[in-house]
C-alpha cells in the first residue's frame, strides 16, 4: 500500500514538473538565471564599475578657478589631472560656498566645477561648487579634493621643516609595528565566510522564496482556472497524494534552481578567489550538509505555504497578487539577520521563523558549530515545516477550495 501510494506521488510530481517545464521561457528562469546569476554579479559587475570608473579618469574636465592669490605650485599639481583651468577674479560673498551667479553655469554644464580659493593670514580657505547630480562635476570634485590634499601636504611639510622640526616624525609620530595582517587571528578562509555570510543567506532565502511562487501558482490556482484540476481529483489517489505530490514537484523545480545557483556561487567564488579579491571559506563536511539541511527545511516550510496560499485563490491573478507581496515576509527578516551580531547572540533568535535559518546559515559560513543553536533551528525548522505541511493538507481537503469555480 506504500508502495503504490509512493508511486501515485511521483507520478503526480513527474507530470506536474513536464507540464510546468515545456514552456521555454521556464527553462530560462529555471537554469540559465539561477545559473548566472552569482556570476555576473560578482564577475561582470566589478568589471562594469571598473570600467566605468577607467573611463571617468580618462576625461578631460573644465575648471574655473576664482582666487585672488594662487598658492604656489597648487596650478601645477591640478594640471597633471587632466583639468582645463580657467581663472577668474574672487567674487565678494559672505562666504565661499555661496553660489551665487554661478549656479547657472553648474546646472547647464558649460562646467564642471569652480574653485575658490583665498588666504587669510597662514590660513588657505576654499570651497567646491558642483553638481551631486551630474558624474562629470562629481569626478571633478573628486580630482580637486585629492590635488587639495597632495598640495596640503606638502604645505604642512614645508611649515614642519621650516620649523626645525623632522616631518616624517612629527606628522607620524604612531606607526604599526610589523605586517598588518598577520596581526588578524582570523584565517583567509573564515574572513571570506564572514564576507560572504553578510548576504548569501539573503540571497539564497529569496531566490528560495521567488522561484517557488510561479509553480505553485501554476499547479494550484492554474489548474483550478483551467479546469482541469476536477480531472486530476478523479484519479485513484488521496488529496494527501495529490499534495505531496504537487508538493514534490514544486520543490524539485525549487530545489534545482537553488543547486545551480549554488554551483554559480561556487564558480564566481573561485574566480574570486584567483583574481585574489577574496578567500575561500573554510567549511568542514559537517558544516556543509547542515548549510544543505537548513536550506531544504525552508524550503519544504516554503514550499507548503505557497501552495496553500495559492489553492486558497480562486484564479492565477489572485494567486499572484498574494504571493508576490508574501515575499516581503521573506525580505525583511533577511535583511534584519545581516545587522545582528553572532557574538554572544541569545538563543531564542535561533527560534523565531526565517530568522532561525537565516542566522544558521550565516554561522554556517563562518565554521561555527554551536550544538544549542542547532538543536533549535533544525527542531524549530522541522516544527514550522510541519504546520506549514498541516496548513496545506487542510487546504487540498476543503471542496469549496479545491472544486473549480467555473
Amino acid at each position: 500500500m506504500a508502495d503504490g501510494s509512493a508511486m501515485r506521488i511521483k507520478q503526480i510530481a513527474k507530470k506536474e514538473v513536464v507540464e510546468f517545464s515545456r514552456d521555454w521561457r521556464t527553462i530560462i528562469a529555471i537554469i540559465v538565471i539561477p545559473l548566472l546569476m552569482f556570476p555576473l554579479l560578482f564577475i561582470l559587475f566589478p568589471v562594469l564599475l571598473q570600467s566605468e570608473a577607467a573611463e571617468l579618469k580618462s576625461l578631460e574636465l573644465d575648471l574655473t578657478i576664482q582666487t585672488d592669490n594662487m598658492p604656489e605650485n597648487l596650478s601645477m599639481i591640478i594640471n597633471k589631472s587632466s583639468i582645463v583651468i580657467s581663472y577668474e577674479e574672487l567674487p565678494v560673498l559672505d562666504d565661499l560656498s555661496q553660489p551665487g551667479n554661478d549656479v547657472e553655469r553648474l546646472r547647464n554644464g558649460s562646467i564642471d566645477a569652480i574653485l575658490r580659493i583665498t588666504q587669510s593670514e597662514d590660513i588657505w580657505y576654499y570651497s567646491i561648487l558642483h553638481m551631486s547630480t551630474s558624474e562629470h562635476s562629481r569626478e571633478a570634485k573628486s580630482r580637486l579634493l585629492y590635488d587639495l590634499n597632495e598640495w596640503e601636504d606638502k604645505e604642512t611639510a614645508a611649515r614642519i621643516e621650516s620649523g626645525g622640526l623632522d616631518v616624517n616624525s612629527t606628522l607620524d609620530p604612531l606607526r604599526w609595528d610589523g605586517e598588518f595582517t598577520q596581526a588578524d587571528a582570523a584565517t583567509a578562509g573564515e574572513q571570506a565566510g564572514m564576507a560572504l555570510s553578510m548576504f548569501i543567506p539573503l540571497v539564497l532565502a529569496v531566490w528560495t522564496f521567488s522561484s517557488a511562487i510561479q509553480p505553485s501558482i501554476d499547479m494550484t490556482a492554474g489548474e483550478r482556472e483551467r479546469g482541469t484540476l476536477e480531472a486530476l481529483l478523479s484519479l485513484p489517489c488521496t488529496r494527501l497524494e495529490l499534495l505531496f505530490g504537487k508538493w514534490l514537484a514544486v520543490a524539485t523545480i525549487t530545489g534545482v534552481g537553488v543547486l545551480l545557483q549554488i554551483f554559480g556561487l561556487l564558480f564566481a567564488i573561485g574566480y574570486l578567489a584567483s583574481s585574489s579579491i577574496i578567500g575561500v571559506p573554510e567549511l568542514s563536511l559537517v558544516t556543509i550538509l547542515l548549510i544543505i539541511g537548513a536550506i531544504m527545511l525552508f524550503a519544504i516550510m516554503v514550499v507548503a505555504i505557497e501552495l496553500a496560499l495559492a489553492m486558497r485563490s480562486h484564479s492565477v491573478k489572485e494567486a499572484g497578487s498574494i504571493l508576490g507581496p508574501a515575499i516581503m515576509l521573506i525580505i525583511f527578516p533577511a535583511l534584519f539577520t545581516q545587522v545582528i551580531n553572532l557574538d554572544g547572540i541569545e538563543s531564542f533568535w535561533f527560534a523565531i521563523p526565517v530568522v532561525n535559518v537565516l542566522l544558521a546559515l550565516r554561522e554556517l559560513l563562518m565554521n561555527r558549530i554551536i550544538t544549542t543553536h542547532i538543536i533549535i533551528w533544525v527542531g524549530t525548522s522541522i516544527f514550522y515545516a510541519l504546520m506549514a505541511a498541516k496548513y496545506a493538507a487542510s487546504q487540498f481537503k476543503r471542496e469549496d477550495i479545491v472544486t473549480s469555480l467555473s
